[in-house]
């Protein structure tokens, strides 16, 4: 239950019963529960949902849920787009990129990507909510997380004197990857479906190719990287959902 808490305190501000201090190596296997992390921060959204849905529009419960979510993970993922983007977009190199990227000043690339993802993700919520679609809240934190196990076992670390990120791609074994990616297609195929697996499909098919295009722009991936991918499947998942309704 150790890599469990590490999980959970990790990806999301809910507290565990007691203090832990895991190693590196402690985390990377904790990677094997970031689909059930996913599950459960997907039931607390549809818990919220309706919640939310008896006093408020729409519009109102699908804006909520963003901001429900972005608390929930303290905005982790969203810093890693933000950082992301800027690194890429004013970088042009990977030396300049990865030096970008761990600036904590905010670029105009960074802001415009949260502004659209944040947009984006709304749009894709209050249709789903909308068409009574509500079991895709619950699959599509799952389905992201799943990604970013799987983005960092096919990527190497970029930043040569290493970082946050670099337990996970290191040191992340198949065996993690086994059975999280096990996971994640026992609890698409019950939560959504044929519906739910072909989302898990595209998404695979969308972290290999990251992990591809990021070998080569950066010579790897990071910590933002993951954070950024994980955002980015959020709502291809989202997209997938709306649109084989």
């Amino acid at each position: 239950m150790r890599s469990l808490g590490l999980a959970l305190t990790f990806l999301t501000i809910f507290p565990y019963p007691r203090h832990l201090a895991g190693s590196a190596a402690d985390l990377a296997r904790a990677m094997i529960w970031f689909p059930l992390i996913g599950l459960l921060l997907g039931l607390f959204l549809w818990l919220v949902y309706f919640g939310l849905v008896l006093l408020f529009p729409a519009a109102v419960v699908s804006a909520g849920l963003i901001a429900v979510l972005a608390v929930a993970t303290r905005g982790l993922h969203l810093d890693g787009l933000a950082d992301t983007l800027d690194g890429l977009g004013g970088g042009y190199s990977p030396a300049a990129s990865l030096r970008i990227m761990k600036d904590s000043a905010l670029g105009a690339f960074g802001v415009l990507g949260l502004i659209l993802i944040l947009l984006l993700k709304f749009a894709l919520i209050l249709a789903l909510t909308e068409r009574a679609e509500v079991s895709a809240l619950i699959l599509f934190p799952i389905i992201s997380r799943w990604s970013m196990v799987g983005l960092a076992y096919l990527s190497p670390y970029a930043r040569p004197e290493g970082g946050l990120g670099q337990p996970m791609t290191s040191l992340v074994a198949g065996r993690e990857v086994l059975i999280a990616s096990l996971s994640a297609v026992l609890l698409a195929g019950l939560i959504y479906r044929w519906r739910g697996l072909v989302a898990l499909g595209l998404v695979a098919l969308s972290t290999w190719m990251a992990s591809r295009y990021f070998k080569h722009r950066l010579g790897g991936i990071t910590g933002d990287v993951l954070g950024a991918i994980n955002e980015l499947h959020e709502a291809l998942t989202l997209a997938v959902a709306l649109a084989l309704r």
